[in-house]
């Protein structure tokens, strides 16, 4: 059975992990998506691109504050007029690579050893690409076939690096922050986890999560 190694844990005992999901088990690149709005032309786009009165239309996707209809509208005012809600979509997808199959058996195994959970800064539209391909290639027809329970941000209306999403998943996942060890590849996001209590690990890629067990 694996378990985290002694560097990582730090002689704490770690009982439950909870996992970033972007750039932790599945691998993005964010400049795709860039390019592909380029093409429809996008002048400018950036991750934190504001294109409706000052407020980040895809910080209020992730946030599950607008629609996927919504959000397409919006940005087509800013694209080629024969753009259609399709290719948006797929431009907004196009960053989203794969969940490579030695991580998905790496997490089977540890789920024997450990409570495993999901918390993601995500949106509706990559999470429909990521559970589709979840499905497709691994046989799991929910995310919660393999963890215990996961939080993505559109779904539970609250976003990284706030105090309140990490209290809501102490509180939620009925979790001893002592006893649970969170993962991720923002170290902005890490030192918020760890004013609440969480033990921490900040993943640096290309460090793979594999190197967390022995």
């Amino acid at each position: 059975m694996l378990k985290l190694t002694p560097a990582v844990s730090q002689g704490n005992p770690i009982r439950n992990i909870i996992f970033d999901f972007g750039g932790v088990i599945c691998n993005i690149d964010f400049r795709l998506s860039e390019l592909k709005f380029k093409e429809l032309g996008f002048k400018g786009f950036n991750p934190s691109y504001s294109v409706d009165g000052g407020e980040d239309v895809f910080r209020r996707l992730e946030g599950g504050k607008i629609s996927i209809p919504e959000f397409s509208g919006i940005l087509k005012k800013y694209l080629k007029p024969d753009v259609t809600d399709e290719e948006v979509l797929e431009a907004w997808n196009a960053m989203i690579l794969n969940i490579p199959s030695h991580r998905v058996k790496l997490l089977e195994a540890v789920r024997k050893s450990y409570r495993i959970f999901i918390l993601s800064n995500s949106n509706e539209v990559h999470y429909n690409k990521y559970l589709g391909d979840f499905s497709k290639n691994y046989g799991y027809h929910s995310f919660t076939g393999l963890f215990e329970k996961t939080w993505f941000s559109f779904q539970i209306h609250l976003q990284k690096p706030s105090k309140e999403i990490f209290e809501y998943v102490i509180r939620d996942g009925n979790l001893d922050p002592f006893e649970t060890l969170f993962v991720d590849d923002s170290l902005q996001h890490i030192e918020a986890a760890g004013n609440v209590g969480l033990r921490t690990y900040h993943l640096r890629p290309p460090e793979e999560i594999s190197g967390l067990f022995e």
